[in-house]
């Protein structure tokens, strides 16, 4: 007998979408308190922030690649309207990320960020554009984590108010079991 389609996303899908919305959690609160610091505590906070920013430019483009070639594509959860708002909100959430992160690496380099105080990135652009472009940043950012709340209160619904399995698609602990056989 074959094997019942999967129920789960794989492992790396999980990861990586996993890896995002920390990422992205930490990173924005790290945007919101970076200048509640002063001195060696603010480069610290603003260099973790940049940091976190180029790790999570990196995991998003190894989360599309894998997507497009080796990740687990499921079917739609859900048909007609629901199905047209999943996948609207999923491309508006990885379009607003890409313009956050773009976003801060104009910033970073237009700042010529100074990195924990041991390396700088080369200062490209005027400084005119500092303050625009940290303002832009910022409110991408904001649009994107409510955004993300959204998404996470869809998700929770769906558990909680559908029961339709939705959420449990994309739980780690459930990565790791084994489709049924029947």
């Amino acid at each position: 007998m074959a094997d019942a389609p999967a129920a789960t996303y794989d492992k790396t899908t999980i990861s990586l979408h996993w890896a995002s919305a920390g990422l992205i959690a930490l990173l924005w609160i790290g945007g919101q308190t970076g200048d509640w610091f002063s001195g060696q505590p603010k480069l610290i906070a603003w260099s973790t922030h940049v940091t976190l920013g180029f790790a999570l430019t990196l995991v998003l483009v190894w989360r599309l690649v894998w997507r497009r070639s080796s990740g687990r594509h499921l079917p739609p959860a859900n048909s007609g309207a629901l199905q047209i708002l999943a996948q609207s909100t999923h491309h508006l959430l990885y379009g607003l990320l890409l313009i956050v992160l773009a976003l801060g690496i104009v910033n970073a380099f237009v700042r010529g960020f100074n990195l924990f105080g041991v390396a700088s990135l080369p200062q490209l652009g005027d400084r005119e554009w500092r303050k625009p472009i940290t303002e832009l940043h910022g409110l991408a950012a904001n649009i994107l984590l409510g955004l993300a709340f959204l998404h996470a209160a869809a998700a929770l619904a769906h558990h909680y108010l559908l029961k339709d399995g939705v959420l449990s698609r994309m739980l780690p602990e459930r990565a790791s079991e084994k489709p049924s056989v029947h």
